[in-house]
């Protein structure tokens, strides 16, 4: 998990007409490393057809598959882990079903939260939203636009990688990084950009910097 720079989130409805497929896979050429399957307007047949299509392309490129929420999906498709959230499975009982080996995430907004889900066996925390955005329709009021003083306070609080969340584009992925994050989870930044292959080498690009700027902070 420490080897993750960037995290593409799906949502189709920000495509632009391509599908999700035709987005990971740009996404993919352009280096990133996990793809979380995430289709908030879709019901669990749509989200298994579109999860499905992308087993074939994430596994050839040894890209890790990730699926929100549904462990059945997760299942159904041999997806790689599960992400989770307050009203999901708890961790323990996403892994006992995914197996051993599956990478299990976990959401969390405060320092109290992500050391529980740290002792939950939860394999890395994604953390936000950090800024204003527009995708996490679904999030409460106290976890939107948390801002950096938490993502701080969470990479000292636990040992496991955290991943930056919400309205993170190349140009602010630095700062989520100084501020101790291993790595940068998106939405718009690639579903939505003119060229997601682009996108996806620019925000990878952004994370690096990140980290040497962190490297050398006093």
């Amino acid at each position: 998990m420490n080897g993750i720079e960037t995290y593409l989130v799906t949502q189709e409805s920000l495509s632009r007409d391509r599908t999700t497929t035709d987005v990971v896979e740009a996404a993919i050429a352009g280096g990133v490393d996990v793809v979380q399957v995430r289709e908030k307007d879709a019901g669990a047949r749509e989200q298994l057809r579109i999860a499905r299509e992308l087993r074939e392309p994430t596994g050839d490129a040894g890209v890790p598959l990730i699926v929100n929420d549904r462990v059945d999906v997760a299942v159904a498709v041999d997806a790689d882990g599960v992400h989770l959230g307050d009203e999901d499975l708890p961790v323990p009982d996403a892994r006992e079903q995914l197996g051993e080996d599956a990478m299990v995430g976990r959401s969390v907004s405060t320092v109290e939260g992500a050391r529980e889900a740290e002792r939950a066996g939860a394999d890395y925390l994604g953390v936000g939203a950090v800024f204003a955005t527009d995708s996490k329709d679904d999030i409460d009021d106290d976890e939107y636009d948390i801002g950096l003083g938490p993502v701080r306070a969470i990479a000292d609080a636990v040992e496991i990688p955290i991943v930056g969340i919400g309205g993170i584009a190349p140009e602010n992925a630095p700062e989520v990084v100084r501020a101790g994050a291993d790595g940068v989870a998106v939405i718009s930044a690639i579903t939505a950009a003119d060229d997601p292959e682009a996108s996806t080498r620019d925000l990878g690009r952004a994370v690096r910097d990140g980290k040497q700027e962190r490297e050398v902070q006093p």
